[in-house]
């Protein structure tokens, strides 16, 4: 399984949680002791794949930031090549920031700049690689950048759990997901920060990996094992990497 990442994640960009020194290294920790995991060096995405979910004043706005912009063009290429992995059946997980779900057509905010997910969905459709997706936002708070951008294309399903508890959380995920009408590509607005020992103070470890078998399964048999997940939220820095390891290692199927 591909694992997109660059180096130059590390650093930070900016004063936010999801831009401190120090929230990546555990999770590039563990999946490198995994030899299942191969890392791959995404590029920045060029700014006409910016230009198809984003307008051109908020472009100029994270432009004024040499660094966060030079970051947030790499997290956005990283999507893009996350799906263009996923397109092919292979399972992938962007290992990216900043996060992306909060960041609409022409506004940003909740440490988002450039929403990766409709960067990535919108320019695999303009390549007539899909047509149709579903997006599960697992994050703690809803992405309503990706609700801004996509929720009124009847093409896309965006889906936000909500829930008490691992056995209700993942009732009513597994719910929507057989509810859904068949789709091109499964993608996950992936974010940790549910987590029993985060800010939601609502999921287990074994949550996430239950989510990674629900999306492996739905791949499976609706849209030709197509899948893959890009880190948004997550700030337990310590617990981030095993619960990202759990994730994928559901996604992939095991």
């Amino acid at each position: 399984m591909k694992i997109v990442y660059h180096p130059l994640m590390l650093q930070s960009y900016d004063d936010t949680p999801a831009g401190e020194l120090g929230r990546l290294e555990s999770a590039v920790e563990i999946l490198s002791r995994h030899s299942e995991y191969k890392f791959i060096q995404p590029g920045p995405a060029s700014r006409e794949q910016i230009l198809r979910a984003h307008s051109r004043s908020l472009i100029l706005d994270v432009e004024r930031d040499e660094l966060l912009a030079k970051m947030a063009y790499l997290a956005a290429g990283g999507a893009i090549l996350a799906g263009e992995i996923a397109v092919r059946g292979e399972p992938c997980f962007a290992l990216i920031r900043p996060p992306g779900h909060h960041a609409s057509e022409s506004s940003h905010w909740g440490y988002c700049y450039f929403n990766n997910i409709a960067v990535s969905l919108l320019d695999l459709r303009s390549r007539g690689l899909i047509d149709s997706a579903f997006i599960l936002d697992f994050d703690l708070h809803t992405g309503d950048g990706n609700i801004n951008i996509l929720g009124d294309d009847k093409k896309f399903h965006i889906y936000n759990p909500e829930g008490h508890g691992d056995r209700q959380y993942l009732a009513n995920v597994k719910k929507h997901l057989d509810d859904s009408p068949d789709v091109d590509i499964i993608v996950a607005s992936a974010g940790f920060d549910e987590y029993e020992d985060d800010w939601g103070e609502n999921l287990s470890t074994e949550a996430f990996h239950e989510i990674g078998v629900l999306m492996h399964d739905f791949a499976m048999k609706r849209c030709d094992g197509r899948r893959y997940a890009l880190l948004e939220g997550g700030y337990n820095f310590d617990d981030l990497g095993k619960n990202i390891l759990a994730f994928c290692e559901g996604l992939r199927g095991v």
